[in-house]
């Protein structure tokens, strides 16, 4: 959904007289908001405003463009999903181009296309007529880049005012991921959408599942294109030689050696200098280390950032909640070989009936329709149920113990008005994100965690005397039963600690190595604060959230590295924070991968680099147990014995490879 809300504002009309154009906004088909645009000749003023799972931006604009459509004027106000402020502002006078965002003032001494950080989505509409009147069907833009547009297909929706006939047009240069578009005939705008979410013009909503349905088919032929030209499988057997192994059991590197493949397994683990058999395929390691595939064991997997967690090294992702159908799609094309993307476990998300709902999943009304849920799940081989924020509390006795029963594990949020040692005394195996575990030490009765108080009441946790029997209990109580914790540590650092303007801690590796609008996004706080005192306790509670994870570490509770923001690099800096708690770069190696393989059971062909296991492994130039960083220096991955080259597959995206791939000595 990102992609929808990063890089749009204003598309206008010059007719002399007001217009109002009106669009639904619908989030796995459920009407959470609007956006309303009025415009009365060259202005137009923009309203913008959804919720889903108690968050959403709301966002007001005011935008003026001359003859040829191009902004000279523009204001947006308002705040972002979860709630950082936007003030920002473009003018063009006297030939001159000057900005302000969130990462600071900006100006070009020639007025062009401003692609805005924070607006609706009618601007990025406004780009796509701008574009459509150029000769060569694309411009420069500002802050940077060049902007491009071509058609896909064309389509006719039935709707309030009859039959229209629309365009989906595709630009790119904006972004790592390309945007769509929907535009009538009159080049105004219909529609954006994503497999998951959708904004449709009032009326037409009847048009959603269609427009999602299109949109997931582009991502696919995308993916489809990239994966014909990147993927690499080879005849007979691959042999990558002069590489040590990193061993999770023994947490050390092998000597070095050649390893063979041949289809999606290992075929042997050989002495370094072994001859090689007719056929094969010999892949240079030139002395680098093979580390197993790791697990993203927070993910909300999708087609857009499938491919981006195969070449960062993570072959696993557990998903934590998403549309039951989508996902199916989507493990379908990546089981068939259509697109690249890891295996993913799947997670059966169960919400409560409330005004704050979370879309994604299901949603039951009363406890035995919870428990129905959980026995559609089980029948459907899911190893697991999530449960989250509008559950009823007094539920959980049934609900887990019925999972239970079947086999399944219970993983959730702390539902509303409860905490999570209720939680943990009704059954829970794992509690997801680090605040929901420690919201019920500050909270008092009658808070509620379904908004962004959730997020906010955060500013209390410096308070907390972590030795005191308040918090000394539930951690004692996680260590005696056995649960585990998915903390997501590198979503809190985001949003309590980024601040508009600078590169986060997270970035900083990568950010040089991406595209300058995503380098803008990159400099934009998460969380929002009316004042540097809010921002100062934001901090100070971080800092004691890696507290309290280190004496969760030192108890012997198993932390489980997931990053709910997609992974990838998100998930390279998720593990460097393990280290904050204590843990060598070997030990957050070995969690990261043969851990993670035997808390899902599968342990017996993942998570290690052994004769006959899933080829699921990457290849760094130096040594990760050393410096961990190295991971993010990644030349090589295998996944399911498909060969990838990063270096191959970044530039798809618009972002500078941070490795050179080895050298193939014989094919």
């Amino acid at each position: 959904m990102k992609f929808l809300v990063v890089s749009v504002a204003a598309l206008l009309s010059t007719a002399a007289s007001a217009e109002t154009h009106q669009y639904r906004v619908l989030f796995g088909g459920d009407d959470v908001g609007g956006l309303e645009v009025e415009t009365a000749g060259n202005t137009s003023n923009i309203e913008f405003d959804y919720k889903q799972n108690g968050r959403g931006p709301t966002i007001a604009e005011k935008v003026g463009v001359d003859a040829e459509g191009i902004p000279t004027n523009w204001t947006i106000t308002g705040r972002t999903t979860f709630g950082n402020p936007v003030n920002e502002s473009y003018a063009c006078a006297d030939g001159k181009a000057s900005w302000q965002d969130s990462t600071g003032p900006g100006s070009a001494g020639a007025c062009s296309f401003y692609i805005d950080q924070n607006g609706s989505p009618w601007g990025i509409s406004l780009l796509a007529k701008a574009l459509l009147a150029t000769p060569d069907a694309e411009m420069a833009v500002l802050p940077g880049g060049t902007a491009r547009i071509r058609a896909r297909d064309t389509a006719t929706y039935d709707g309030a005012d009859g039959e229209v006939t629309v365009t989906t047009y595709e630009i790119t240069g904006l972004s790592t991921d390309p945007a769509h578009i929907t535009l009538d005939q009159d080049l105004n705008l219909f529609s954006v959408a994503d497999p998951r979410f959708a904004i449709v013009r009032k009326g037409y909503e009847a048009a959603d599942e269609a427009l999602r349905a299109e949109a997931e088919r582009y991502s696919t032929q995308r993916f489809v294109e990239i994966q014909a030209k990147a993927a690499r499988n080879f005849d007979g057997p691959v042999r990558i030689r002069n590489v040590r192994i990193f061993d999770p059991k023994t947490l050390a590197l092998t000597e070095a050696r050649d390893v063979v493949i041949y289809g999606e397994r290992i075929a042997s683990i050989e002495d370094l200098g072994s001859l090689s058999t007719e056929g094969e395929t010999v892949i240079d390691g030139a002395g680098g280390t093979l580390v197993p595939g790791m697990y993203e064991m927070h993910g909300h997997i999708g087609q857009d950032n499938a491919l981006m967690n195969i070449v960062a090294g993570v072959t696993s992702v557990r998903d934590m909640g998403n549309e039951n159908e989508v996902l199916d799609g989507l493990i379908e094309r990546i089981d068939d070989g259509i697109i690249a993307g890891p295996r993913i476990s799947r997670s059966g998300f169960i919400e409560g009936q409330s005004e704050f709902s979370a879309a994604t999943g299901e949603i039951a009304a009363n406890e035995q329709a919870a428990i129905d849920l959980v026995r559609w799940y089980a029948a459907r081989g899911y190893p697991q149920v999530k449960l989250y924020n509008s559950m009823n509390p007094e539920w959980a006795d049934a609900v887990v113990g019925e999972a239970h029963d079947l086999g399944m594990r219970v993983a959730g949020h702390v539902p509303a008005f409860s905490t999570a040692d209720a939680m943990i005394d009704a059954g829970f195996d794992e509690i997801t994100h680090v605040n929901q575990l420690m919201l019920g030490w500050v909270l008092n009765e009658g808070e509620d965690t379904r908004t962004l108080f959730r997020f906010t009441a955060m500013q209390r946790f410096p308070s907390l005397d972590l030795d005191g029997d308040l918090v000394q209990s539930t951690l004692d109580k996680m260590a005696e039963k056995g649960v585990a914790h998915d903390p997501t540590i590198a979503i809190h650092e985001l949003g309590l600690t980024a601040i508009d303007g600078q590169v986060p801690a997270g970035s900083i590796d990568v950010f040089d190595n991406m595209p300058v609008n995503t380098q803008r996004y990159m400099k934009q706080a998460l969380f929002g604060t009316e004042n540097q005192a809010e921002r100062d306790a934001y901090i100070a509670a971080f800092d004691t959230i890696i507290e309290t994870l280190t004496l969760m570490n030192d108890k012997g509770i198993l932390l489980v590295p997931g990053t709910d923001l997609g992974g990838s690099f998100a998930y390279h800096r998720e593990l460097e924070l393990f280290e904050k708690l204590g843990m060598s770069p070997a030990q957050v190696l070995r969690r990261a991968t043969y851990d993670m393989a035997e808390y899902l059971n599968q342990d017996q062909e993942l998570g290690s680099i052994e004769k006959g296991r899933y080829a699921d492994f990457f290849l760094v130039p130096g040594d990760p147990t050393a410096n961990l960083k190295e991971i993010k220096r990644i030349q090589m991955v295998v996944s399911n014995g498909t060969v990838y080259f990063p270096s191959d597959i970044y530039p798809f995206f618009g972002i500078e490879p941070f490795a050179e791939a080895p050298e193939i000595l014989a094919e």
